[in-house]
């Protein structure tokens, strides 16, 4: 039997002064800023970062409970496309370049990556399932 859930998920962006802006999380506060210009992220970025930080929190989580890292690191790449003046991004991919120490519990670690980077991408990265299955997105416009 499948058990299908509906949780509401909330951010607030608001401008902090020309081409840089804050996004808050409604639920825990923590927030960061992003846009054009130096030290920023662009959102395209954080798009990236989104997909490549829900699937290392993934393999941390799994991972950690048998060994800590040594090297933990996750680069996600994709081609920002221009089609007909319309953008969208393309052959996303993520590198997974961890090194776990050589230890019987480091080994059992290491040995559990490739399967966890599958179940994230599979069935437990929110973010990538998104991106790849799509979602509706809407504009309202107030004030």
């Amino acid at each position: 039997m499948s058990e299908n859930t509906r949780d509401l998920r909330e951010v607030k962006v608001e401008r902090v002064e020309s081409r840089k802006y804050r996004a808050t999380s409604v639920a825990s506060g923590a927030s960061l800023e992003f846009g054009q210009g130096e030290g920023l992220l662009s959102p395209v970025e954080l798009l990236l970062a989104a997909i490549a930080g829900c699937s290392a929190i993934d393999v941390d989580v799994a991972t950690t409970r048998r060994s800590e890292p040594d090297k933990f690191e996750v680069a996600a790449t994709g081609y920002k496309l221009s089609e007909d003046g319309a953008g969208r991004m393309d052959d996303i991919n993520m590198s997974f370049d961890l090194k776990f120490p050589d230890t019987e519990e480091g080994r059992k670690a290491a040995g559990m990556v490739q399967r966890i980077v599958k179940l994230s991408h599979d069935k437990y990265c929110t973010v990538s399932r998104t991106v790849e299955l799509g979602a509706k997105v809407t504009s309202e416009v107030s004030g």
